[in-house]
C-alpha cells in the first residue's frame, strides 16, 4: 500500500474507546487531530510515548487539538494502561488492526531474529477538515509528541 501523505484525506474509521463508547473520526471534524498508533499497552516504549504525550497535552490542546491512541489492545488492556499513567486522552481498541492497515502502519516486523505482522509506530496530524498535514512513518517513542507538536504549529 502506498504510503499516506500530507494533503491527503485521513482515512475515515469507527473504533471503540477506552470508555466503551463508539467514535468516528469524522466526530472530530472542527478539531485537529493527533492520530498516533503503537504496539503494545504497558511496554517501555509506548509507555514512554504515552506519557510524553500525557506531559504536552496541555500545549497539544492549546492548538486546537485531541490525541487519539490506537493499538490492537482491547478494551480491559486500555483502561488499565490509561488509568495507570493517567492519560489525559482517549485510547481506541484496533483488535482486527483495520484502522492500522487503512493508515497503512500494519506491516512485517522484525525483533531479537523473529519476522511478525504488527503497528509500525506511526502519527498523523489531521486538520478541522480531515485532511493529513503531517505523516510520521516509524517515529522513536521519544521523538513523538516534539514532532507532533512542530506539526501543529
Amino acid at each position: 500500500m502506498d504510503r499516506l501523505q500530507a494533503g491527503d484525506v485521513a482515512p475515515d474509521f469507527e473504533a471503540v474507546t477506552d470508555e466503551g463508547a463508539k467514535v468516528k473520526l469524522s466526530d472530530y471534524r472542527g478539531k485537529r487531530v493527533v492520530l498516533y498508533f503503537y504496539p503494545k499497552d504497558d511496554t517501555p516504549g509506548c509507555t514512554t510515548q504515552a506519557c510524553d504525550f500525557r506531559d504536552r497535552y496541555p500545549a497539544i490542546e492549546e492548538k486546537n487539538a485531541v490525541v487519539l491512541g490506537v493499538s490492537p489492545d482491547d478494551e480491559k488492556s486500555h483502561v488499565k494502561f490509561k488509568s495507570k499513567f493517567n492519560l489525559p486522552f482517549t485510547l481506541l481498541v484496533d483488535e482486527d488492526h483495520a484502522i492500522a492497515e487503512a493508515y497503512g502502519v500494519w506491516g512485517e516486523k522484525t525483533n531479537y531474529g523473529k519476522t511478525y505482522m504488527g503497528i509500525i509506530r506511526s502519527n498523523f496530524v489531521i486538520d478541522e477538515q480531515g485532511r493529513l498535514i503531517k505523516t510520521l512513518y516509524n517515529i522513536k517513542p521519544a521523538e513523538s509528541a516534539n514532532e507532533t507538536l512542530a506539526a501543529l504549529g
